[in-house]
């Protein structure tokens, strides 16, 4: 798919270390750009920064990416809660945060509601699940826990857009 979508947009991917191995002999080479924690792209004026990554894979990354009217969003890529996300959260002032809640071994809506509680998005997004009863609790704990955080459960085929609050 990621292959099949760099192919159809030209679009440069942005990938950790094995990523970047394994799509090498589907994406041209100057398509591809390995990072890893501590490495900062800029796309434009679009900066993609890599930092740890808590997950049993081999060499993963997390992604904050800073849009061009500066909503700083946080990809969780299928981690787990760590602590180095609260410094992330507290230098980063974190727009929207992916929370893993399901499938990565150990992700749960609790887990994906740690996510939340250490980084402090304005939003935050439970992901990486195939339950919509795991992103309700983690809607539900989020709701209970921190009220100011607002709570977006994806739709499938709806495009959403989020602008920096004036």
């Amino acid at each position: 798919m990621i292959a099949e979508t760099q192919k159809n947009t030209g679009c440069q991917i942005i990938a950790d270390a094995t990523s970047a191995r394994s799509l090498k002999n589907n994406i041209p080479l100057d398509k591809i750009q390995e990072v890893r924690p501590g490495t900062e792209i800029m796309i434009g004026e679009v900066s993609v920064k890599a930092e740890k990554c808590r997950h049993p894979a081999a060499a993963p990354v997390t992604f904050i990416i800073t849009s061009e009217d500066g909503v700083k969003v946080f990809h969780t890529a299928d981690s787990l809660p760590y602590p180095e996300m609260a410094s992330i959260g507290e230098r980063e002032k974190l727009d929207v945060a992916f929370c893993t809640v399901g499938i990565a071994p150990g992700a749960s809506p609790e887990t994906g509601f740690e996510i939340a509680r250490l980084t402090k998005p304005q939003i935050a997004i439970p992901y990486h699940t195939n339950s919509a009863s795991e992103q309700k609790r983690f809607a539900e704990i989020l709701k209970t826990n921190m009220p100011r955080t607002a709570c977006l459960i994806p739709e499938q085929n709806k495009i959403y857009q989020i602008s920096k609050r004036k």
